[in-house]
């Protein structure tokens, strides 16, 4: 069904060209670069941006296993991680050639017995080690057994070791980081040390990529956020290109009298007279009620309009007495991304969440500008 949604995600590829290039400087030539594509590729497009990058990149990684099998269906013939594969979804993950992230020992267990069904030789896995984000993975303690279990089959081999920086944007966690990436190295090389195959390793995301390339390059990398605009701080963001444009246009415009109210709640209420402009989008889109009653904006013909009242499910009416504009006018929602983090900010929030909770309701447009 065609999406006629007014309200559009604009998708710049000529700077998700120049992001990846601007990440890709800073690797040694040899070094394999993971794209992560999870959570509809950071809210832009997941099989939009696969399907352009695929020759371009090395890998995809994704969360869980209906994200993998979008790829898959799209035509994508890179090796894809599944970041956070469960039980229940193992021969699947098999059945659409997707790789497994394996992270505890009862996990690996049951996909050896699941690809053993199948008669499977080699099948490709990867190991997380846990080395202080205390989210995923195995701990140096885990390794005997670990080297029991897999040495004695034949059914899975370990394509890659990997682990995860809790704080690699932070350099006041350096220290912290560091022990990290030790505790890795070393629990990499006394599993390698023990296995038949040598497989790559990495640890590195797009925070990584940018503090910590000399300590832990390794193999291979996993970009981001960094791909769609946004580096570990303020300096770093500016050094790349804005990837999101979200746009809407103005549905009607009202002249709103001193005492009367706008919205739900009767949140807002005139001292004087105002303009306000109704534009089609609001908290199903992914604009948080956070950002009503003046604290978020939005852009008409280049100037400031602040949400006024209470943010709508579909809807947020915007004060435009002091810009000329009429009713069918381009609405810029989301500028560039010193607009979406200062938006962030005044939600209380990060930039990762206002653009992954962009609703799969606003079209995407893929565009060149």
């Amino acid at each position: 069904m065609e999406n006629n949604h007014v309200t559009v995600l604009n998708i710049d590829l000529n700077a998700i060209d120049f992001n990846l290039n601007y990440f890709k400087s800073k690797l040694k030539k040899t070094t394999k670069l993971l794209v992560v594509v999870k959570a509809f590729g950071y809210g832009s497009s997941a099989t939009k941006i696969a399907k352009y990058l695929a020759k371009k990149v090395d890998y995809f990684a994704v969360a869980y296993l209906d994200e993998g099998i979008a790829l898959r269906d799209v035509g994508i013939e890179n090796p894809i991680l599944v970041l956070h594969p469960q039980k229940q979804n193992l021969e699947k993950i098999i059945e659409n050639c997707l790789e497994p992230n394996i992270y505890t020992n009862s996990l690996l267990n049951s996909f050896i017995e699941v690809a053993k069904a199948k008669n499977l030789t080699n099948y490709p896995i990867h190991l997380k080690f846990n080395t202080g984000l205390n989210r995923l993975g195995f701990t140096k303690t885990d390794i005997p057994e670990l080297i029991s279990t897999i040495n004695k089959q034949q059914h899975i081999k370990v394509s890659s070791l990997f682990s995860h920086i809790a704080a690699s944007e932070d350099l006041n966690e350096r220290d912290f980081t560091l022990q990290q990436i030790d505790l890795f190295k070393h629990s990499s090389s006394e599993l390698i040390s023990k296995l038949k195959n040598i497989p790559f390793q990495h640890m590195l995301n797009t925070s990584g990529i940018i503090n910590y390339t000399e300590e832990a390059e390794f193999d291979m990398v996993r970009l981001g956020i960094g791909l769609y605009g946004f580096g570990n701080n303020e300096k770093e963001t500016k050094r790349l290109k804005s990837v999101f444009r979200l746009t809407s246009v103005i549905s009607q415009i009202h002249t709103i009298k001193e005492g009367e109210t706008v919205g739900y709640n009767r949140a807002f209420k005139a001292t004087k007279t105002i303009k306000t402009a109704t534009i089609p989008i609001g908290h199903a889109d992914g604009i948080s009620r956070q950002l009503g009653n003046g604290i978020g904006y939005v852009f008409i013909n280049n100037q400031i309009a602040p949400i006024v009242g209470n943010v709508c499910m579909d809807m947020i009416m915007v004060d435009v007495s002091e810009i000329n504009c009429n009713e069918g006018d381009e609405v810029v929602v989301y500028k560039n991304q010193q607009h979406i983090v200062d938006l962030a900010k005044k939600s209380n929030t990060i930039s990762y969440e206002l653009l992954t909770a962009i609703s799969q309701r606003v079209n995407r447009r893929l565009t060149k500008f």
